[in-house]
């Protein structure tokens, strides 16, 4: 229960360590190089970055050669002859004389400054490996996003019944930064880390063959356990963190809900909930420290142990003359540079898996089929201007997601420009599902709808939509002002017409008292206001976008008395003139309507108006009525 609710509430991204991976093969290869192209003119930066790559990786297995050369003249090995001479008591000793040590210097420094040219090279080719990189992912990010984005906009209602929200948001968060990270950093560290691996394993087999055939069969092995050690602590420490996000549920369910637990007499059944995960994090935690002490003496024994047993026979070659100090000190070097490389390469091509994963999901969105609309901001608006005839014909469907349930069955409506046509029934009855037809959310399976006597298949789908409105019964607002969710039904309006469609909706009179008025911003969905001034912020937005097909769905349902009055005189205003369907429950509000269609399990049972259809003894709608105003159905 805990878990569930912590999704529901939570709705964290996916952490980048539990997104899907994908093998690679040939396949998803060439999809994922299909990202390459989004990056169009800033294509030779990451090409000339992965040539300041290079130069990072070269410059990184010079430095342990260096650093051989430094400890080969304290041993003796720059070719300075250190004299030996006889001391008093008739033994040898050595004497270095001030021209010899000043060549040691010499030496030395010659070695420093190019260790110091050495790691600016470094620093330079690194600077602008991320910068270019950086420049052409971040603009093939962008590029991609706004692609996928514009292609989700696009996407037929059929999609979003099928895909929840928050995974698509999902992939425009999670999944497009997986690839950026990816391309940005981990492509980069993969290379960087192979060409270390394969140029110094090449190297160390020309300093001793003999000590590298040591190193290869100890530290790779030791390397891939750490690796394996450390997701295992990963998966245990995330376990832990689960536990811990349940019990927090768990408390805070408990307190927001302290009515409930008190009014039910639960405390003891809240208390027993969190005491057991409470118990269960105990279980986990330990079994988290002993991966954890099991890592470091594993550490302490294997990996160090291993270093110490290289560093040994290097040691005993170094005495019987098979290997020089300095060479000697190189190999320990390549050897870690190595190691390192073995530990974080099998993490990068984890993360390379993960993007391509991410890459796959991306193009299924940007390969779906999608509706055709204008998508061009400062398009012509009012191209396409109806009278508002509308004809349904036999209209059947089912939702793609319900094919075995058939919500509507032969359907037929005939709506004359500027009529009022209410569609009433019960709970579940298909009436919503014919405003969805008529905005061509979905398209019906059998009969088709005609807007002027022409098929809705023939017009332009953004022109069809343009000429018609609906105001629903839970309004979403965006979180901006007034003034933006109003100007959102006509883009690019002026101040005077705002404010007039704010007077023609009733709004202007609350939006007033409000000390930044139509800069007042509304919060998140519109929470900021109460739903009685969220509906008559969408009635204004339905106002200027002056639609000739205005769709009420239950637009005052979930509204007190006094709210309901006030909206409901706003939308009377907003029906003159257009033909309006109203869908409803509250009987009172359609009973002036030209003509009432009553549906019951997806069916026409009853048309006319409301004295016609009051007279049908034994009808749907008396029935209704009946139930609404306890008898008295007469009015």
């Amino acid at each position: 229960m805990a878990r569930k609710s912590r999704q529901k509430f939570g709705q964290e991204s996916i952490p980048k360590d539990e997104m899907p991976k994908t093998k690679i093969s040939r396949e998803s290869l060439k999809r994922s190089a299909s990202l390459f192209r989004y990056m169009g003119p800033h294509r030779w930066k990451f090409f000339l970055g992965l040539i300041f790559l290079g130069l990072t990786a070269a410059t990184a297995l010079i430095f342990p050669r260096l650093m051989g050369e430094l400890m080969g003249i304290i041993s003796g090995e720059s070719g300075i002859v250190l004299p030996s001479t006889l001391s008093p008591d008739g033994g040898q000793s050595n004497f270095i004389s001030a021209e010899t040590k000043q060549n040691l210097l010499n030496s030395a420094n010659s070695v420093g400054i190019k260790l110091i040219i050495l790691f600016s090279l470094q620093a330079v080719f690194s600077f602008f490996r991320v910068l270019t990189f950086s420049q052409a992912t971040e603009n093939m990010l962008a590029k991609l996003r706004q692609d996928t984005f514009s292609q989700m906009l696009k996407m037929p209602m059929t999609y979003f019944s099928k895909n929840q929200s928050a995974e698509l948001s999902t992939r425009l968060s999670a999944d497009i930064a997986q690839i950026g990270d990816t391309l940005t950093t981990g492509i980069a560290e993969f290379l960087r880390q192979l060409i270390i691996i394969i140029g110094g394993m090449t190297i160390i087999c020309f300093i001793s063959w003999k000590l590298a055939l040591v190193m290869l069969a100890i530290v790779p092995p030791v390397a891939f356990i750490t690796v394996f050690f450390g997701r295992r602590i990963r998966k245990h420490s995330k376990t832990v963190q689960e536990k811990v996000g349940e019990s927090n549920v768990i408390v805070s369910e408990g307190f927001q809900g302290i009515t409930n637990v008190k009014s039910f007499t639960n405390e003891g059944h809240e208390v027993n909930r969190y005491k057991k995960i409470t118990i269960e994090i105990v279980q986990e935690a330990i079994r988290y420290a002993i991966s954890r002490g099991s890592f470091f003496s594993f550490i302490i024994f294997c990996l160090f142990g291993s270093m110490i047993l290289m560093v040994w026979i290097g040691v005993r070659m170094t005495v019987a003359d098979e290997l020089s100090a300095g060479q000697m000190l190189s190999f320990l070097f390549y050897s870690l540079f190595i190691s390192a490389s073995f530990g974080g390469i099998a993490e990068q091509f984890a993360q390379i898996q993960r993007a391509m994963g991410a890459s796959d999901r991306v193009f299924e969105v940007l390969n779906e089929q999608i509706e055709v609309v204008n998508t061009t901001e400062n398009r012509i608006r009012g191209r396409l201007k109806l009278n508002g005839a509308i004809s349904i014909q036999g209209a059947a469907f089912s939702y793609p997601s319900r094919k075995d349930f058939q919500v509507l069955q032969n359907i037929n409506i005939d709506v004359n420009p500027g009529e009022t046509i209410a569609i009433v029934g019960p709970s579940g009855s298909g009436k919503s599902t014919i405003a969805q037809l008529l905005l061509r959310f979905y398209e019906p399976d059998k009969g088709k709808i005609l807007f002027d006597g022409k098929d809705a298949k023939e017009y332009d789908l953004t022109e069809l939509r343009e000429n018609m409105a609906i105001v629903p019964q839970d309004v979403l607002l965006f979180a901006g002002t007034i003034r933006e969710n109003i100007a959102y039904g006509k883009p690019g309006s002026t101040n005077e017409e705002i404010i007039e469609a704010a007077r023609n909706a009733n709004a202007l009179s609350f939006i007033e008292t409000f000390p930044d008025k139509f800069e007042t911003k509304v919060g998140d969905r519109g929470i900021q206001l109460s739903g009685g001034q969220r509906q008559r912020i969408a009635i204004a937005r339905a106002v200027l976008k002056n639609p000739v097909i205005l769709i009420l769905d239950e637009a005052t349902s979930s509204l007190d008395s006094e709210s309901e009055r006030i909206v409901q005189e706003a939308l009377d205003k907003l029906m003159i003139g257009r033909t309006s369907f109203v869908i409803a429950h509250r009987l009172a509000t359609i009973r002036k309507a030209d003509k009432i269609i009553v549906i019951e399990k997806g069916a026409v049972v009853e048309v006319g108006k409301h004295d016609e259809l009051i007279a049908i003894d034994n009808g749907l709608y008396r029935s209704l009525s009946r139930l609404q105003f306890q008898g008295d159905i007469s009015e």
